[in-house]
């Protein structure tokens, strides 16, 4: 199966010509790799005995710098520094003092036990650190896709991205940022998986904050998109994953709600004979499937058609995949040839919260002009996190949509991480939200 999986993927760089373009170029100065001091460490299976991700399908895997291969032994617990070196010039964030690229400890969310070593980038602001380091903020990035070339800490980050990101180390804040587990290391990355990405996160945020970098003891969760899932997500997991992190409170803009009432929602409203971008959604969303029932099969629900373009998922972007949908007309009734509901159902269980009760204050913006995740799924996540007692801060934003409201948020988002930092009390708005 394997040798099978490799020809198909090799015949895919040959069509798409995705994997030499876009995946063999430098990744910043290799010789200013550091491994972590002495680390205690653990024994490990040989490559032969598979488990954790390269036990299930793989996907996405095509290959970086040695850096993202590592092959010595893993440190004994999970958030524990491996190595670092300075990011290329390409991959950095404009006005950052020190952009490094990390290597660190994990635990595969899936299985919830195998050791895993996961990827990711720290940026530190210009200036002299105050007494108890910088304060810490956790990025938790958006849709990339999952080939491991998409991960941001080797393509690096989009310009808006990097706006965004720079009004943070403006204001004094460091910011750390996982790619999750399998974006950039081996195996499949769990798109849009929350317990993957947030045992992740919080591995990311151990791992700086026991090294020796200047950052503070105490964090922000900030997110957009797959990241603001991420980081609600995080904050939850941390209650029974990372106890010991002291998180003040989570910042998410363009949040999902995935619920089977999501797909009939969807079903009702789009329209099956459109050519539709948002297809790169679901064609990501079925490789999830995948890492769960070793029954699924892409073949038994993808059309003939569409499956070159599904396909593609495996060595190119998320942006570059719904342009492809584009060129290659595909429309919802043109790209299945079985209706893909009930495994998007499946994909769906894993997608969901742990909790919606987090005991931290949600700064949850929204953008009216929102198609990726209509303010109506996320208004219905607001209320029931309201219900549930969480104190929630909803912010929605007019003319904005799922990507303009990221940057345009920050005129309330910056201040209330600085409430936040500065031990303000977070009332919130449960009682009058704005829909």
């Amino acid at each position: 199966m394997f040798t099978v999986r490799m020809l198909l993927l090799v015949s895919l760089c040959l069509m798409v010509g995705a994997c030499s373009n876009e995946a063999s170029g430098p990744s910043g100065d290799e010789s200013g790799l550091l491994e972590a001091g002495s680390l205690e460490t653990a024994s490990f299976k040989s490559p032969a005995i598979q488990s954790g991700p390269l036990s299930r399908t793989i996907r996405g895997d095509v290959g970086l710098s040695d850096f993202y291969s590592y092959a010595g032994a893993l440190p004994k617990s999970a958030g524990r520094l491996i190595q670092q070196q300075r990011l290329g010039d390409h991959q950095q964030v404009p006005g950052a003092a020190e952009n490094i690229r990390l290597l660190y400890s994990s635990t595969d969310g899936i299985d919830g036990e195998t050791s895993i070593a996961v990827s990711g980038s720290l940026f530190l602001p210009q200036g002299t650190a105050p007494e108890g380091g910088w304060p810490l903020v956790a990025w938790t990035h958006g849709t990339v896709g999952i080939a491991d070339h998409c991960a941001p800490s080797w393509t690096g980050y989009k310009p808006f991205h990097q706006r965004y990101l720079k009004q943070w180390l403006d204001q004094g804040y460091a910011i750390v940022a996982s790619d999750y587990q399998g974006l950039g290391t081996a195996g499949t990355h769990p798109y849009l998986a929350t317990k993957p990405a947030s045992y992740s996160n919080l591995d990311i945020i151990r791992a700086v904050q026991s090294a020796d970098f200047p950052v503070s003891d105490k964090v922000v969760l900030i997110g957009q998109s797959q990241g603001a899932a991420a980081a609600f997500a995080t904050a939850g997991y941390a209650q029974d994953y990372g106890s010991e992190i002291d998180i003040l409170g989570v910042i998410a803009t363009g949040i999902p709600m995935f619920t089977p009432r999501t797909i009939e929602i969807i079903q009702e409203t789009r329209p099956n004979d459109v050519v539709d971008p948002m297809l790169g959604y679901n064609f990501l969303a079925l490789t999830l499937v995948e890492q769960f029932d070793d029954a699924f099969s892409y073949s038994d629900f993808i059309s003939e058609l569409a499956m070159p373009t599904a396909m593609a998922v495996d060595t190119t972007c998320h942006s570059d995949v719904r342009e492809l949908v584009v060129e290659n007309g595909l429309t919802y009734d043109t790209s299945f040839k079985v209706s893909p509901t009930d495994a998007l159902k499946g994909a769906f269980a894993q997608m969901g919260y742990p909790r919606f009760d987090i005991s931290v204050p949600v700064f949850i913006g929204s953008g009216v002009n929102d198609r990726d995740t209509p303010l109506r799924m996320q208004a219905g996540l607001v209320k029931k996190a309201c219900v549930s007692g969480a104190v929630v801060e909803s912010h929605i934003y007019l003319g904005h949509d799922h990507l303009t409201v990221l940057n345009h948020s920050t005129v309330d988002s910056i201040p209330f991480a600085h409430n936040l930092f500065s031990g303000q009390a977070i009332v919130g708005n449960c009682d009058s939200l704005p829909f």
